[in-house]
């Protein structure tokens, strides 16, 4: 299933942690993202938690930054799913509540009136706490849309299949609602147990990795 192959190739790439404003004229502008988080191992390596891209052109770090720094859980159902882990482990009455949304006009005029702005402004400190103290990123270079969620998917679904890197005991996502990410040890639901990479394929990856490293 290449999944040791995959985490042996990742652990040897170039580990950005946060903060990272001042390294982003080496992140590239765009391309696929695979964090790690402190006290998750696979064997030797440093186990990974996630795999993420962006949709839009030039987006990378930007997306990034959604997940690292802006407090808005709307804007990075990563930080909602991290949300959803600490209102659960503590059996909090909000989770409910954290699920709705008010990015449109139309959810704002729904919803407004059931958000406690001051509970939910605490919570994103507490989950940017978590993230920019507890995880580490890759970053692999693609710059065609269609490759990004291609290698987004044959990753994911790689280190989702039957024999996939179980968490650790103490992993802060045994708290999630989300029965998939209890399951498979990832911080997603999508993309999960579907087609793994080929022999071919992890040999084209590996050169998209190497080319990527190169700075020239």
């Amino acid at each position: 299933m290449y999944v040791d192959e995959l985490h042996e190739l990742f652990n040897s790439s170039f580990r950005f942690a946060f903060p990272f404003e001042h390294q982003k004229g080496i992140i590239p502008k765009n391309g696929i993202y695979l964090i790690f988080e402190n006290g998750e191992g696979y064997k030797k390596w440093d186990r990974i938690v996630r795999i993420g891209t962006h949709t839009g052109d030039n987006q990378l770090h930007s997306r990034l930054k959604q997940h690292f720094v802006k407090n808005n859980k709307n804007r990075s159902i990563f930080r909602k799913n991290i949300g959803r882990c600490f209102l659960n482990r503590d059996n909090h009455k909000y989770l409910q509540r954290w699920e709705l949304d008010t990015t449109s006009r139309r959810e704002k005029e729904m919803n407004q009136h059931l958000i406690d702005v001051e509970f939910e402004r605490q919570l994103e400190k507490e989950i940017s706490d978590y993230i920019q103290s507890n995880l580490s990123f890759v970053v692999l270079e693609i710059n065609d849309k269609s490759e990004r969620l291609f290698w987004e998917q044959r990753v994911t679904s790689t280190l989702s299949g039957q024999i996939h890197p179980l968490p650790s005991q103490t992993w802060l996502g045994n708290y999630s609602p989300k029965e998939k990410i209890r399951e498979f040890g990832l911080w997603q639901v999508n993309q999960l147990g579907k087609q793994p990479l080929s022999k071919k394929e992890l040999q084209e990856l590996r050169e998209v990795v190497w080319k990527s490293s190169d700075p020239n």
